[in-house]
């Protein structure tokens, strides 16, 4: 029983021994488990929150936009970027203002309003609507070096076919007839046969003597 009792003091002088070394650093790991949980806690209570708000200003972005006012539309716009550019309504309510600022040729507001949604969008969707719209609106004023850069820009590929269509619009534009029909032809390659826009790519290649 002796023999038992020492074998048990050993183990506890050991544990002790253990505890002493890796106590503290057991603790602060624990604190910082404990202190991560919480803050994931409160930032997921934050965003939902931050969602929320924000949420209620784009549905007043939605209501100025059906007033066609630009002023008002920019206004709420404004607002929401302002305190809530982090979540998913800012960029969207930028391209709502886009529209209403094309209308009154406000194209100066356009191009920063475009350029926040490539700079800040957190949804390369959003960001590739904005960089074809961006690019449009260069090729309307023959800046077709800065419709290229954004043109160039990498990606998805279920965009590839809007990317190369306005490609070749910009290549037409400067009389590159042979780089323009390439584009063209990748453009009526990777648009959906169903789509009725390929018909207009189409219409584009037979101008260019490129039918298919």
């Amino acid at each position: 029983m002796a023999t038992l009792d020492l074998q048990e003091q050993e183990q506890v002088d050991a544990l002790k021994a253990w505890w002493k070394e890796n106590g503290k650093w057991l603790i602060i790991v624990l604190v910082i488990a404990l202190l991560g949980f919480a803050a994931l806690q409160y930032w997921r209570s934050y965003q939902a929150k931050q969602s929320a708000a924000a949420a209620t200003l784009y549905s007043e972005v939605l209501k100025q936009v059906a007033s066609n006012d630009p002023k008002r539309i920019n206004d709420a716009v404004a607002a929401l970027v302002d305190k809530y550019s982090g979540t998913a309504y800012a960029p969207r309510a930028q391209l709502l203002a886009v529209q209403a600022n094309m209308q009154v040729r406000d194209f100066a507001r356009v191009k920063t309003q475009l350029q926040w949604v490539i700079d800040h969008a957190s949804e390369t969707g959003l960001q590739d609507t904005a960089r074809l719209k961006f690019a449009s609106l260069l090729l309307d004023e023959q800046d077709y070096a800065g419709a290229m850069k954004l043109l160039d820009a990498t990606h998805p590929e279920a965009f590839v076919g809007l990317f190369a269509d306005l490609k070749g619009d910009v290549l037409n534009a400067q009389g590159k007839t042979e780089e323009a029909r390439t584009a063209y032809k990748l453009a009526f390659d990777k648009t959906d046969p169903k789509s009725a826009y390929r018909n207009l790519i189409q219409l584009k290649l037979d101008a260019l003597g490129g039918a298919k």
